[in-house]
């Protein structure tokens, strides 16, 4: 049975033009959908959702919410946020169903948000196009998955680590 809410996350690169994608995945008469539409109508200052396309007036399937983790801090932080960061999405949106991440089938009845980081040093439009569409479909295969498991989040509670800290503290028991 296919979960009724897929969430998935996925970090992508390093250094400044790195990706870190969430999503959101269900049913458009679902939360999901609910979530969709009330982003789309209520954006606020420096965060306005907008529709992924490949193209203009070509919108990915499932239609896709980019919606930005923080505002855009400069005009070239703003551009790399609606030019690669967002081409990126879409494609990689193609590429989940594609690969059937995400089936042709709930191409025409799902909804997805993308909380999409992007990086205001960011200075690499390729590498964060090629970052943002393979952490999008990555998340979208994760939470398809139901990834992670569970013992992984286990074996991984004692050291936790991400790009911006590591612990440099002593091991606590298992």
């Amino acid at each position: 049975m296919t979960a009724a809410l897929q969430i998935g996350e996925s970090f992508i690169g390093s250094g400044v033009n790195a990706a870190h994608i969430n999503t959101v995945f269900g049913h458009r008469d679902g939360p999901a959908g609910t979530a969709w539409a009330t982003a789309l109508a209520t954006p606020t200052a420096g965060h306005v959702p907008f529709v992924a396309v490949l193209r203009p007036s070509l919108p990915v399937k499932p239609l896709t919410l980019f919606v930005t983790k923080s505002a855009p801090a400069s005009d070239d932080h703003g551009l790399l946020i609606w030019g690669p960061a967002q081409a990126g999405v879409a494609a990689g949106v193609a590429d989940a169903v594609a690969e059937g991440h995400v089936s042709a089938e709930q191409a025409d009845t799902h909804a997805l948000i993308a909380a999409v980081w992007v990086n205001p040093s960011a200075d690499d439009a390729d590498l964060v196009y090629l970052n943002n569409r393979e952490a999008t479909k990555t998340a979208l295969a994760n939470g398809a998955r139901s990834l992670p498991a569970i013992d992984d989040v286990l074996a991984a509670r004692h050291s936790p680590t991400n790009p911006f800290y590591t612990p440099n503290l002593p091991p606590k028991d298992a």
